[in-house]
């Protein structure tokens, strides 16, 4: 699985660094070459000898040693890599990286590698939920960073919650994915929308729904490592994406969100539709804030622009058009339909009804209804890998264009 691959460990002063010799070994069994840097809080959880026993490679935990082979440990181990894993990662470690400390010899060497990074937190739940952290952790995700979620378990601490890094085999699957993902859209041109849309009713009142754009997101950030380059079109969203390769663009309205994809449309390749727009909007909005005058107030509502159909209809046989549908009830049903007239090449059916899918949440569970009408349901997953799952039916859709 990881022949020829080379991985840096960052290790971090955490209980959960008892399991990274296992990870280290199971590595090492599937090929990888494995150099570990660790914090002087980490080697009272796990110990050098083992470490560098398992790695077969000596442990850098010093900047200045007389044993480091090179005075710039930090550059040479750097260049060396493929791959950085910090694992377990701390909240301090988090908050050096995110804010360009390097006092240690994991932070210095973080700052010098300029490949894939992927971090393991591993904390109390109380830690991993305070806005700091939290406000460090978006920051690294905007610029590229990869996060494997912490899972829900009994903690060291004795409480029960979110803050438990995975476990070594599944952060093992995630790293290979990671390490090895494809450039199969290089060259490729790809428009994304995203988030919800906002109708005006009054200049203080509108109509919208609970999109939080997170899956838009992930689909851009999924694109650009994969070689491609991203015009995403979001709606009023509280994401930042600092990715290079991806052009931002920012809409309020269905009819704002309508023109920019309609001047966008025909340079890209492939159009992933995952915005959220409202479906009615205000017949006519007031000028003035509507007062609370009596007890029942109505406005009339029409339809919303059909982006996606107008989209359909002046498709190029080269282009890729994907849609969503988020339904509560005859899920496949309707979403058959959409993809018929809308001229999909297929399309993403979520439901209201699964637990951990929808809005305003970190997961989905999704299906696939490919053009032919063949069906393939995912079982729940981070929006990332959800993301990872939509681009792979992408790249075969578009062979099979060829």
């Amino acid at each position: 699985m990881f022949k020829g691959k080379k991985i840096i460990i960052g290790i971090t002063g955490s209980i959960a660094a008892y399991k990274i010799p296992i990870l280290i070994r199971s590595l090492i069994k599937e090929g990888a070459e494995v150099k570990v840097v660790a914090t002087k809080n980490a080697l009272e959880f796990v110990t050098k000898v083992t470490l560098e026993t398992l790695s077969q490679n000596k442990v850098y935990c010093e900047v200045f040693d007389t044993n480091n082979d090179y005075s710039t440990e930090h550059i040479s181990i750097a260049e060396w890599g493929d791959l950085f894993l910090v694992a377990p990662a701390s909240a301090n470690i988090i908050g050096k990286f995110a804010n360009g400390i390097a006092d240690d010899a994991l932070s210095t060497l973080l700052l010098a590698f300029d490949k894939k990074v992927v971090i393991a937190p591993a904390m109390n739940t109380k830690m991993f939920e305070n806005f700091s952290v939290n406000k460090n952790i978006e920051f690294l995700k905007d610029h590229g960073i990869h996060f494997i979620s912490p899972s829900s378990g009994s903690l060291a601490c004795g409480t029960v919650g979110e803050g438990r890094m995975e476990e070594p085999e599944k952060i093992k699957e995630i790293i290979f994915v990671y390490i090895n993902k494809p450039c199969d859209l290089l060259d490729k041109r790809v428009l994304i929308t995203a988030g919800p849309t906002q109708e005006n009713i009054d200049p203080v009142r509108f109509i919208s729904n609970h999109s939080s754009g997170l899956m838009g997101f992930e689909l851009a950030r999924e694109c650009v490592e994969r070689g491609a380059k991203v015009t995403l079109i979001t709606g009023p969203v509280n994401l930042k994406m600092s990715l290079p390769d991806i052009q931002r663009i920012n809409v309020v309205s269905s009819v704002e969100m309508r023109s920019a994809c309609l001047e966008h449309f025909e340079k890209n390749d492939i159009t992933i539709m995952a915005a959220a727009v409202a479906d009615y909007m205000a017949e006519k909005v007031s000028p003035k804030k509507i007062k609370k005058n009596s007890d029942k107030f109505s406005v009339k509502l029409v339809k919303t622009p059909d982006i996606l159909s107008e989209l359909g209809k002046i498709k190029r046989k080269d282009q890729l058009l994907v849609g969503f549908a988020l339904e509560t009830d005859e899920g496949i049903e309707q979403a058959k339909l959409k993809l018929k007239n809308k001229n999909l090449d297929f399309i993403v059916l979520n439901s209201m009804k699964d637990p951990g899918a929808g809005f305003k949440v970190k997961t989905n569970k999704i299906s696939i209804i490919s053009k032919d009408l063949s069906l393939v349901t995912f079982a729940l997953k981070p929006k990332s890998e959800v993301a990872a799952d939509i681009i792979n039916e992408i790249v075969v859709s578009l062979k099979n264009k060829i």
